[in-house]
C-alpha cells in the first residue's frame, strides 16, 4: 500500500491519504498560511498530537479539525489510515 497519494486537489480543497505503519510518527509542524485542516482517521488507533507535547487519542471515526497554523501532527499506535482535507489547498 502506497504511504499516502492525492485524492482531491481543487482551488478549493486538498484531500490526502495518509497510511502509516503501527510506530510511525508525523511530528508535529506547522504551515504559515490561513486556512482550516481536518485529519479524519479511517482506520487504527493513535495520536493527534499538538504544541508543548500535546496528544490525544485518535481512533477510528474520529476527526480533528483546527487552523493549519496550529501545530499538528500524527502517531500511530497499529497501522493507521488517515484522510487530511486541507481548505484552502497548500
Amino acid at each position: 500500500m502506497r504511504r499516502f497519494f492525492l485524492v482531491e486537489d481543487s482551488p478549493f480543497f486538498e484531500i490526502i491519504n495518509f497510511n502509516l505503519a503501527a510506530g510511525a510518527t508525523f511530528p508535529v509542524h506547522i504551515h504559515d498560511l490561513d486556512g482550516q485542516r481536518s485529519i479524519l482517521v479511517i482506520e487504527g488507533e493513535g495520536f493527534f498530537l499538538g504544541a508543548d507535547g500535546a496528544e490525544m487519542t485518535a481512533g477510528t471515526g474520529d476527526m480533528l479539525i483546527s487552523e493549519i497554523r496550529e501545530p499538528h501532527g500524527v502517531r500511530a499506535v497499529s497501522d493507521m489510515r488517515i484522510v487530511v482535507t486541507i481548505a484552502p489547498p497548500i
